[in-house]
């Protein structure tokens, strides 16, 4: 079994020469639900012992730490951990800040609604819906919401603000003790920073009526640091329905003291109202019906906000290193939806609405140190994860976002804890090793509008962990995960017992609880001069990717499953003005049993790759060029229908100048390619077909060439 080192602990072992660089252990990995997606019916399918330093965003480059130029435990991390830094994140154009998060290799991030919607995430051969097993944290906060009203797990981060990132620290597979829920495919951890080196203004004007002001600054209050910012979008897009963006975003904190021995506070605010072209059925767009950015349903869209405060606090002392994160979350969600048009309802159509609203509160606090034992130098990490979750969810049935009937509503309380810890232990100057363990439990009731459907549930489950490191020799480590993880399920659907539209036909209650396992093996070099390359190679195994769909207001079990994969990623730093870097992934994704339908997971890309080059310096020209490759993937079990596969590519050239203006032109889809950012293939009716409907490929088109401009000032 095998282990990684963390971006934390490479940095902490620069900080603190004496100690022992840090080893997260590695749990198999879980295997993701499988999801069709939307249609209601058709689913076929730091140094352990340090706080990372406050390392300003410009020194942070692709998890190499500052200063490093040799290669070993502080300069090096495995393809399973890294850390980019925000430097790295802005440098890229994108359409959507959700996009911002494909700075991660392999990960892919679309779009199949409005733009208030959470993205939909593809990683590892997973299609993760809008957020299913990659848990993603802003400032130690969780964003996937469990027994949501649209779906587990879903993590909407609309509420991003890209300038203020400081670091992604991304980790792959369920390896890490410190990571419970969600964390099976992957987890992103995003820090904000605590100072700008400048205020900010920028204004953003672009084609399909987008724009977008931003401001943003910090000054010394006190012995602390308070940094504040507000953002503002509004866009329409290429739709012959505008999406009518009116986003509001807003940031606050105060820190003091360093990331070690210090504390921040911090506020943040969004609100967001579109209107939303979901995806189409094909032939509609085929028939003339429709064209290509036409809608079905124009009342399609949907209203959101997200409230929050949280502190972070760290101090460290000769027993060793001590930090606690609290927060509290007040979030709220309302979708109107019409994926199958006239199948339900021949009258009044397929509208649904689905409403979220919820307090969150989480405390996580943890203690490291370091000890030596019989002469091995050992890091231990201890933790406490909790988390509770005062739900109100429903689904209604609508007509032009009028309510006519509730489908189900229910009052949900939900809590979990989690206890971890791992030890890390350097046996030689060429072996490290890390085990760890995980316990968590999770517990809730469900008060639902169906008596019947109504209970108490509870479930625990144990994930140990494991990991080693060999070398570095010649400048190449190798490294090895293993591990198990878990996954919970929509705790509605562990209480369920009739369907909730009928009240009467009989449910199948699932397990809160699903178990995942994997391995992986590595190897990253930095042999050749200027140029960090990493090749994982992994196997992720899931009982069952059981699924609550909350379109439906069911669960619906599917079935065990396993993907195996490899990915290569690499940087090159041509010049100290220019860096090249690519990224290429491979995932088979199948069901490990046999059913005559087939055996392949719908919506489970094979081939993902990503690539481009980015240059410039604090003054002069700077640019970049960027492409994405996203592979056909299965939409049914037998194979036997497919996605289209789409390369997109976005440009961006700018001149900073001396009295610290910018001026910047984004190109979105550059060749204006006319591919879907998603498809779906499920059973709708359009008005005056048969009534059983008619099985068709649904498709999201991709925005068409846009131009964005860019007008910064930092002072």
């Amino acid at each position: 079994m095998l282990i990684t080192e963390s971006p934390a602990a490479a940095q902490s072992a620069v900080a603190r020469p004496g100690q022992l660089p840090a080893v997260t252990v590695n749990p198999p990995e879980e295997r993701p639900r499988v999801r069709s997606k939307p249609p209601r019916r058709a689913q076929t399918a730091r140094n352990p012992s340090a706080i990372q330093p406050a390392v300003p965003a410009s020194h942070v480059n692709s998890g190499v730490t500052p200063g490093s130029a040799t290669m070993g435990p502080a300069s090096m991390q495995p393809t399973a951990t890294m850390t980019i830094s925000g430097t790295d994140v802005n440098a890229r154009p994108f359409s959507r800040s959700g996009e911002a998060l494909e700075v991660v290799p392999g990960l892919i991030v679309t779009q199949h609604s409005g733009e208030g919607k959470a993205n939909q995430y593809f990683l590892r051969g997973f299609n993760l819906d809008h957020g299913t097993d990659l848990a993603i944290s802003v400032d130690g906060m969780p964003v996937n919401m469990p027994t949501h009203g649209h779906g587990q797990g879903y993590a909407d981060v609309n509420f991003l603000i890209p300038e203020l990132v400081q670091s992604v620290m991304v980790r792959k597979g369920p390896y890490f003790a410190d990571q419970g829920d969600f964390a099976s495919a992957g987890a992103v951890a995003i820090d904000y920073v605590n100072r700008l080196p400048n205020n900010i203004a920028e204004l953003t004007f672009g084609s399909f009526g987008y724009r977008r002001a931003l401001a943003a600054g910090s000054t010394v209050v006190g012995t602390g640091t308070l940094l504040a910012a507000f953002e503002g979008v509004g866009y329409h897009g290429p739709w012959n329905v505008p999406d009518h963006v009116r986003k509001l975003n807003g940031a606050l904190r105060y820190s003091q003291g360093t990331a070690t021995d210090g504390f921040t506070l911090s506020a943040m605010a969004y609100a967001n109202g579109w209107n939303a072209t979901d995806q189409l059925a094909q032939r509609a767009i085929d028939q003339g019906l429709i064209g290509r950015f036409g809608t079905l349903d124009p009342t399609d869209g949907g209203v959101a906000s997200r409230f929050s405060l949280s502190s972070n606090w760290a101090q460290s002392g000769e027993y060793g290193q001590s930090k606690i994160n609290a927060y509290v979350i007040n979030s709220s969600l309302r979708l109107y939806n019409n994926f199958t048009y006239f199948l339900d309802d021949p009258v009044n159509g397929d509208q649904f609405s689905q409403m979220d609203r919820r307090t969150v509160y989480g405390l996580n606090a943890s203690h490291a140190f370091d000890a030596r034992m019989g002469g091995i130098e050992t890091q231990t990490r201890i933790g406490l994860q909790t988390r509770g979750d005062d739900i109100r969810v429903g689904l209604f049935k609508t007509f032009q976002r009028e309510t006519l009937s509730t489908i189900r509503e229910d009052g949900v309380r939900q809590s979990n804890v989690g206890l971890w810890a791992d030890t890390t232990a350097r046996w030689t100057d060429w072996l490290r090793t890390t085990a760890g363990i995980r316990e968590d439990y999770f517990s809730g009731r469900v008060v639902s509008d169906t008596p019947a459907n109504s209970g108490n549930t509870e479930a625990s489950m144990t994930s140990p962990k494991a990991g080693i490191v060999l070398g570095p020799w010649y400048k190449t480590e190798f490294y090895g995960n293993a591990g198990y993880g878990l996954h919970s399920n929509d705790i509605r659907g562990a209480t369920i017992t009739v369907n909730p539209i009928d009240k009467v036909t009989p449910q199948d209650r699932v397990p809160l609880l699903v178990r995942s396992k994997g391995a992986e093996l590595g190897i990253r070099t930095k042999a050749v001069e200027g140029l960090t390359s990493s090749l994982a190679v992994f196997v992720l195994d899931f009982d069952s990717e059981l699924l609550f769909v909350g379109d439906a207001g069911t669960t619906e079990p599917s079935r065990p499953s396993r993907r195996v994969g490899v990915e290569w990623t690499s940087q090159y730093q041509i010049l100290p003005w220019m860096r090249l870097d690519f990224d290429v992934a491979y995932t088979r994704a199948r069901f490990a049993d046999f059913d005559p339908a087939g055996n392949f997971i719908p919506g489970a890309p094979a081939w993902i790759g990503s690539g481009g080059v980015t240059f410039g310096g604090e003054t002069g020209w700077f640019g970049a060029l960027r492409g994405r490759y996203f592979g056909p993937r299965p939409l049914i079990e037998d194979d036997s229908v497919r996605s289209q596969a789409s390369l997109i590519f976005n440009a961006r050239a700018g001149y900073r100048f001396d009295n610290r203006l910018r001026l910047q032109l984004d190109l979105l889809n550059l060749f204006n390619a006319k591919t879907n950012q998603i498809e779906y293939y499920y059973l709708s009716r359009l008005a005056g077909e048969p009534i059983g409907g008619v099985a068709d490929r649904h498709v999201h088109p991709a925005e068409p060439l846009a131009m964005r401009l860019t007008l910064a000032g930092r002072f």
